[in-house]
Protein backbone atom coordinates (compact mmCIF):
# COMPACT_ATOMS: atom_id res chain seq x y z
CA UNK A 1 0.00 0.00 0.00
CA UNK A 2 2.40 2.36 0.99
CA UNK A 3 4.41 1.80 -2.58
CA UNK A 4 1.11 2.52 -4.21
CA UNK A 5 0.36 5.70 -2.53
CA UNK A 6 4.22 6.79 -3.03
CA UNK A 7 3.45 6.20 -6.58
CA UNK A 8 0.59 8.85 -6.73
CA UNK A 9 2.78 11.83 -7.08
CA UNK A 10 3.25 10.88 -10.47
CA UNK A 11 -0.69 11.86 -10.85
CA UNK A 12 0.42 15.72 -10.72
CA UNK A 13 1.16 15.17 -14.57
CA UNK A 14 -2.11 15.50 -14.75
CA UNK A 15 -1.95 18.99 -14.73
CA UNK A 16 1.82 19.49 -14.94
CA UNK A 17 1.56 18.28 -18.76
CA UNK A 18 -1.67 20.57 -19.78
CA UNK A 19 0.25 23.68 -18.37
CA UNK A 20 2.79 23.29 -20.19
CA UNK A 21 0.70 22.65 -23.04
CA UNK A 22 -1.54 25.98 -21.98
CA UNK A 23 1.36 27.65 -21.83
CA UNK A 24 3.10 26.67 -25.05
CA UNK A 25 -0.51 27.93 -26.78
CA UNK A 26 -0.20 31.02 -24.87
CA UNK A 27 3.34 31.40 -25.63
CA UNK A 28 2.22 30.92 -29.49
CA UNK A 29 -0.67 33.26 -29.32
CA UNK A 30 1.45 36.12 -27.69
CA UNK A 31 3.74 35.65 -30.93
CA UNK A 32 0.95 35.77 -33.66
CA UNK A 33 -0.51 38.78 -31.85
CA UNK A 34 2.66 40.63 -31.96
CA UNK A 35 3.00 39.76 -35.97
CA UNK A 36 -0.39 41.11 -36.34
CA UNK A 37 0.72 44.46 -34.10
CA UNK A 38 3.81 44.90 -36.28
CA UNK A 39 2.06 44.43 -39.83
CA UNK A 40 -0.78 46.63 -38.30
CA UNK A 41 2.04 49.40 -37.51
CA UNK A 42 3.96 48.69 -40.91
CA UNK A 43 0.16 49.09 -42.78
CA UNK A 44 -1.64 52.33 -41.18
CA UNK A 45 -1.10 53.45 -37.55
CA UNK A 46 -4.27 53.21 -36.09
CA UNK A 47 -3.36 55.79 -33.43
CA UNK A 48 -1.74 55.61 -30.01
CA UNK A 49 -4.35 54.64 -27.82
CA UNK A 50 -4.56 51.19 -30.25
CA UNK A 51 -1.05 50.15 -30.13
CA UNK A 52 -0.89 51.07 -26.08
CA UNK A 53 -3.79 49.29 -25.28
CA UNK A 54 -2.31 46.09 -28.04
CA UNK A 55 1.12 45.85 -26.40
CA UNK A 56 -0.22 45.66 -22.97
CA UNK A 57 -2.42 43.01 -23.95
CA UNK A 58 0.89 41.23 -25.52
CA UNK A 59 2.21 41.57 -22.55
CA UNK A 60 -0.42 39.98 -20.38
CA UNK A 61 -0.66 37.27 -22.42
CA UNK A 62 3.07 36.65 -21.95
CA UNK A 63 2.74 36.84 -18.70
CA UNK A 64 0.14 34.49 -18.06
CA UNK A 65 2.06 31.95 -20.39
CA UNK A 66 5.04 32.52 -18.10
CA UNK A 67 2.68 31.46 -15.39
CA UNK A 68 1.83 28.56 -16.48
CA UNK A 69 5.40 27.84 -17.69
CA UNK A 70 5.87 28.40 -13.69
CA UNK A 71 3.19 26.41 -12.41
CA UNK A 72 4.12 23.46 -14.96
CA UNK A 73 7.91 23.32 -13.32
CA UNK A 74 6.62 23.91 -9.91
CA UNK A 75 4.18 21.40 -9.64
CA UNK A 76 6.84 18.73 -10.96
CA UNK A 77 9.96 20.32 -8.61
CA UNK A 78 7.54 19.75 -6.01
CA UNK A 79 6.18 16.16 -6.24
CA UNK A 80 8.65 14.32 -8.50
CA UNK A 81 12.22 15.69 -8.54
CA UNK A 82 14.58 18.32 -8.72
CA UNK A 83 14.91 20.07 -12.32
CA UNK A 84 17.90 22.28 -13.23
CA UNK A 85 16.56 25.86 -12.67
CA UNK A 86 17.71 29.69 -12.12
CA UNK A 87 17.94 29.36 -8.19
CA UNK A 88 14.68 32.49 -8.40
CA UNK A 89 12.55 29.93 -9.86
CA UNK A 90 13.30 26.80 -7.50
CA UNK A 91 10.24 25.83 -5.50
CA UNK A 92 10.74 24.16 -2.18
CA UNK A 93 7.38 24.51 -0.89
CA UNK A 94 3.27 24.96 -1.68
CA UNK A 95 3.29 28.53 -0.10
CA UNK A 96 6.41 29.51 -1.97
CA UNK A 97 4.95 28.71 -5.24
CA UNK A 98 0.99 30.85 -4.07
CA UNK A 99 3.00 33.39 -3.64
CA UNK A 100 4.43 33.54 -7.33
CA UNK A 101 1.60 32.84 -8.77
CA UNK A 102 -0.21 35.36 -6.44
CA UNK A 103 2.36 38.17 -7.20
CA UNK A 104 1.33 37.01 -11.36
CA UNK A 105 -2.07 37.89 -10.57
CA UNK A 106 -0.94 40.56 -8.95
CA UNK A 107 0.48 42.04 -12.04
CA UNK A 108 -2.05 40.80 -14.61
CA UNK A 109 -4.89 42.84 -12.30
CA UNK A 110 -2.63 45.66 -12.52
CA UNK A 111 -2.56 45.43 -16.44
CA UNK A 112 -5.75 44.26 -16.89
CA UNK A 113 -7.18 47.79 -14.97
CA UNK A 114 -5.03 49.75 -17.36
CA UNK A 115 -5.79 48.16 -20.52
CA UNK A 116 -9.78 49.11 -19.30
CA UNK A 117 -8.68 52.77 -18.61
CA UNK A 118 -7.30 52.89 -22.23
CA UNK A 119 -10.81 51.99 -23.73
CA UNK A 120 -12.14 55.56 -24.57
CA UNK A 121 -15.65 53.93 -24.75
CA UNK A 122 -16.10 53.42 -20.72
CA UNK A 123 -16.75 55.66 -18.29
CA UNK A 124 -15.00 56.83 -15.16
CA UNK A 125 -17.32 55.60 -12.93
CA UNK A 126 -16.87 52.23 -14.91
CA UNK A 127 -13.17 52.97 -14.54
CA UNK A 128 -13.49 53.29 -10.83
CA UNK A 129 -15.71 50.64 -10.02
CA UNK A 130 -13.32 48.22 -12.45
CA UNK A 131 -10.42 49.36 -10.50
CA UNK A 132 -12.04 49.17 -7.03
CA UNK A 133 -13.06 45.29 -7.61
CA UNK A 134 -9.33 44.42 -9.01
CA UNK A 135 -7.84 46.80 -6.06
CA UNK A 136 -9.81 44.85 -3.55
CA UNK A 137 -8.48 41.21 -4.83
CA UNK A 138 -5.05 42.70 -4.64
CA UNK A 139 -5.46 43.88 -1.16
CA UNK A 140 -7.14 40.80 -0.36
CA UNK A 141 -4.02 38.30 -2.33
CA UNK A 142 -1.91 41.06 0.31
CA UNK A 143 -3.70 40.04 3.34
CA UNK A 144 -3.59 36.81 2.77
CA UNK A 145 -0.29 36.41 1.63
CA UNK A 146 1.05 38.26 4.90
CA UNK A 147 -1.39 35.94 7.04
CA UNK A 148 0.27 33.10 5.48
CA UNK A 149 3.65 34.17 6.32
CA UNK A 150 3.09 34.70 9.84
CA UNK A 151 1.34 31.49 10.20
CA UNK A 152 4.51 29.86 9.06
CA UNK A 153 7.54 31.88 10.50
CA UNK A 154 5.48 31.29 13.70
CA UNK A 155 5.89 27.06 12.55
CA UNK A 156 9.92 27.74 12.22
CA UNK A 157 10.25 29.03 15.84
Amino acid sequence: MKTLLEKTKYLTLLAVFPSLIAALAAYLLGIVRTVNLITDLLGAFKGASYTIVALIEIADIFLIATSLLIFALSIYELFIGELDLPEWLVIHKFTELKDKLSSVVVLVMAISVLKYMLDSQKSPQDILAFGLGAGSVIVALGVYARLAEKATSGEKK
